[in-house]
This record gives structure tokens, sequence and C-alpha cells, in this order.
């Protein structure tokens, strides 16, 4: 998955202030995006005064090129040199009806330019522009300081989180997602609303476990697709100390998924295990969703749907693969530390030497021989955000939580995936999870996009967020 976003670009003008301003800012900020691998689309000095909008007539040529990109424009960049014409702005982004996040920024003035030929006045047009977008139900994102100059590191920064902002939104589109067997009976935490969902443009597909093993029945072991499967299994992780025959059932079990999957248009899945999958099949399905998850198709076990849209998200925003762990045990006495574990069906992006083994806790109660699968080790130190998104049925809305913190290198002896993460004021996130209902689960990327999650979730998407943190 890509990192980068093509942004459609709006340069404000106002002509009762230098428009060299704005001749100069269009080749800077283009300039940067090109330098730091966004694409762009922006009207030229052909087109208007130094590729500028000021005019109705220039905001119709701008809504006419975004539209003829309309495919391409991930999101919107509203730079302003000068003060800028406000309505400039919002008529463009109306009248190309992109629906797609906006990102205002406004150059700095410097305290030796401030007469008449040189002065920006960048700081006052941003409060008019956004007054205006707010007057035309546009929605907007703002920069971390009120003005940045292109190359600023904040800026950059900034961009970087609206980049991952707009890839969280477009994902969310039309998003079709599946769940594998019913819920564990055991699992009341993973109720989830289809209902809810659907309204949010989030459509789930459902395939009862008999069905995948009446499939998997019609499969011989010698088929082109499970001898293939079987391959890219142990090319997946070390499996030197598991039997045959339950990597050939993970096979097939991995070959009926994936065509379930494209039949399906399905971007991810949620998977029961525990324990009809070790009971009457005899593996734990942990390698499969491990490698899909590996290869940005997130999986997330016990049915916890709305717990494989956080790893969704994260995803979007990083183009790197998720996790669903378990807020599961405190770390000594450092509040803010803890253990986040699996047992594990984490994609190997996020260990630091993965093999696969059995599943020690399922094992006490059907067996050693039924619980191969699950692919193990400590975790790999480094950035970490996460995110939980639950439907919360008695409202009728979607809800989450985001921050970001570190997987630290600190060492356990035990079993399944683990590593040990540091949060800031961990104690108090977690009071927030336990007063409000949230779910044991969390999904989890390595990397720092906590900003890019809230502003995608809450304000272009309208869930209730609270960003830890922030």
């Amino acid at each position: 998955m890509s990192k980068s976003a093509t942004f459609g670009v709006i340069v404000g003008n106002r002509g009762f202030f230098p428009d060299i301003l704005a001749r100069d800012g269009r080749e800077e900020i283009l300039r940067v995006l090109e330098k730091e691998g966004y694409g762009s689309v922006c009207l030229t000095p052909e087109d208007s005064k130094f590729g500028s909008v000021e005019t109705l007539h220039d905001a119709n040529k701008c809504a006419d090129l975004f539209r003829k990109h309309r495919s391409e424009i991930n999101g919107v960049l509203v730079c302003l040199p000068n003060f800028g014409d406000e309505r400039g702005v919002a008529n463009s982004l109306r009248a190309a009806e992109l629906d797609v996040p906006v990102l205002v920024q406004a150059f700095p003035d410097e305290p030796h330019k401030m007469l008449l030929a040189s002065r920006r006045d960048s700081f006052c047009g941003k409060i008019s522009v956004c007054n205006n977008l707010w007057q035309y139900g546009i929605k907007y994102s703002l920069t971390s300081q009120h003005t940045q100059a292109p190359t600023s590191p904040a800026f950059l920064a900034d961009l970087k989180a609206f980049a991952g902002t707009c890839r969280i939104v477009k994902g969310l589109k039309n998003l079709r997602v599946g769940v594998l067997g019913a819920r564990p009976s055991a699992f009341n935490t993973v109720r989830f609303s289809e209902k809810l969902m659907e309204r949010h443009g989030i459509s789930t597909e459902t395939l009862d476990l008999s069905e995948v093993f009446g499939r998997i029945g019609k499969l011989a072991d010698d088929h082109p697709k499970v001898k293939a499967k079987l391959e890219s299994i142990q090319g997946y992780v070390p499996t030197q100390e598991v039997p045959a025959a339950p990597l050939v059932k993970m096979a097939k079990f991995g070959v009926v998924v994936d065509g379930w999957m494209k039949d399906n248009e399905l971007a991810g899945t949620s998977i029961q295990c525990w324990t009809a999958m070790e009971e009457f099949f005899g593996v734990v399905p942990c390698t499969l969703m491990s490698m899909m998850s590996n290869s940005l198709m997130p999986s997330a076990c016990e049915t916890d749907m709305i717990g494989m849209i956080g790893m969704y998200i994260l995803q979007l925003a990083a183009g790197d693969p998720s996790a669903i762990v378990d807020w599961n045990n405190n770390y000594g006495e450092d509040p803010d530390k803890a253990v986040i574990f699996h047992c594990s069906n984490l994609p190997k992006h996020f260990f630091e030497e993965p093999k696969m083994d059995f599943q020690q806790i399922i094992a006490g109660s059907v067996g050693k021989a039924n619980t191969f699968g699950t692919v193990v080790g400590s975790l790999k130190a480094g950035p970490l955000t996460y995110c939980r998104v639950s439907t919360d049925d008695l409202n009728g809305k979607l809800r989450a939580y985001c921050g970001e913190g570190e997987i630290t290198a600190d060492k356990l002896q035990t079993f399944g995936g683990y590593g040990v993460v540091k949060i800031p004021g961990l104690q108090n996130l977690l009071q927030y999870v336990c007063k409000n209902g949230f779910e044991h689960h969390v999904a989890v990327n390595r990397s720092h996009y906590g900003r890019a999650v809230a502003d995608a979730l809450s304000n272009y998407k309208g869930w209730e967020v609270y960003h830890h943190g922030a």
C-alpha cells in the first residue's frame, strides 16, 4: 500500500495584496510536494493569474480541473501565500464536489517585511477562509501552527498526517468486510452492530464455519492451489516443529478463505477460533490470519469485526500491516507500561524472529495436536499507534479512541506474540477504556499516525473520538 497521496492544490490570491507572493508561493508549495513524494493537481499560470484562485471565473476553472482528476485526488491543500480570496477558495471546493479532506495552510510573515509591497496578511486571511468554509458546510483540517512555511519541519509533519487522514477517509468509503464463523459464546466483548456499520458505508459479508469445512472437504491434498498455499505458508515462517498434516489443513483453509474474499471483494476479515476450529478441524487459523494481515488484508480473531476496522484504519494511515492485541498485563510498577499480547495471529512485520507453534492456552482443553498454527515471538521495539473502534448500539453511533506510544525493548519470558508498550498517561487511558465500556482488544501499528486517525474519524467521518495525549 502506498504511503503517498495526490492533492488538489488551491493557491489563494487577493489583488490588493502583493500577487507576486502567490506566484512564488505556488512554486514553493509544488516543489515541496514533489520533493516529499506527493502528487499535485493545480491551475497553471496559463489558466489563471500565476495559477492562483481569486475570481469566480478562477474558482470555476479550478473546480473543472479537480473534477477531471477526481479519481486521483485524495485531498485538497489550500495554500495562502497572501491573504487570499475567501470566496474563491470556498467556491472552488463547493463546485468541485470532491468530498475529500481539506487542509488550510498559511504562509508566515516576517517582521522586517511588513510594508505594503511585501506583507502577506495570510495570518488574517486564513481565519477568513476558514470562516467561509464553515459557512459553506465544507469540512477542513488545520495545520498545527496557524502559519507555517512549506519547508518547515512542522508543516512537513502536518502534511504527513494529512496524507494519512486522506487515505483513511478514502479507504473507508464503500468498504466490504467479512465475518467467518459465529461469535464465540464466551466473548460478549466482541459484539457489534452490522446496521450501524452499514450506515457508515461498511458492508459485512458472513460465512458459516460449516460451509468452510464443507468446501475444504472437496479439496484434494494435491490440488494445485493447496500445494501453492502450502509453499507460501512454509516460506512465511519457520515450520520445522509442525507436523505435515496440520500444515495441509492450514493450506486448504487458506485456499477457501482466499477464494471467498476474492469472490466477495472483501478488504479484511474476522474469524471464529475459540474453540470450534480446533475441536472440529484440528488447527488454529492464526498463521493464515497473520499472512493476510501481513499482506494488507487485516484479519482479527474471535469474530471481532469492528476491531478489524481499527486494524484497517491504521493500515490505511501508515501503509503498513496492523495487528489486533489484548491490553493484557501490567508491567511491573511502571504506570505507563503494559504488556500487549495475543496467542497469536500477529503479522510477522511485528516480530523479531517469528516461528510457527501450537496454541498453549487451548491445547490444555483440546490437545496440542489440534492447536498448531500460531505465529509466536517477541515484538520489535519501535513506534506504536493504537486504535479501537466500537459500535455504540445504545446511542446509535460509531466511536473510537486512539493515540501513540512506543514498543519498548523490555524482554519477557512467556508465549504467544508479546511485547511491552510505553504510553504516556496510560492509567488515564485505561480509566477511559473501562468507564466507557470499550473492548479488551485494540488494533496496533508500528507507526505514529494518531493525529491522522483522530482527524479522519472525528472531523470527516463524524465518529465520537477520544485522542489520548492530543
